[in-house]
């Protein structure tokens, strides 16, 4: 069985990551690497390879 890519979620993201950013203090990327840690991602890194794939190529690709 192949491991299941998470679906990035845009909105989730940004508004997680804001909020981390702003309310916790905490720098963008580690803001951003929060984020998609949350969402079940490795990192924010990850999260955007996966959505790149998804938007050319309209499938994911872990």
């Amino acid at each position: 069985m192949r491991d299941r890519t998470p679906f990035p979620d845009i909105e989730a993201f940004e508004e997680r990551a804001a909020i981390a950013e702003y309310d916790g203090g905490l720098s963008r990327q580690a803001a951003e690497d929060f984020a998609a840690r949350c969402q079940g991602f490795r990192s924010a890194e990850h999260y955007w390879e996966v959505l790149a794939s998804y938007v050319l190529n309209k499938s994911f690709e872990g």
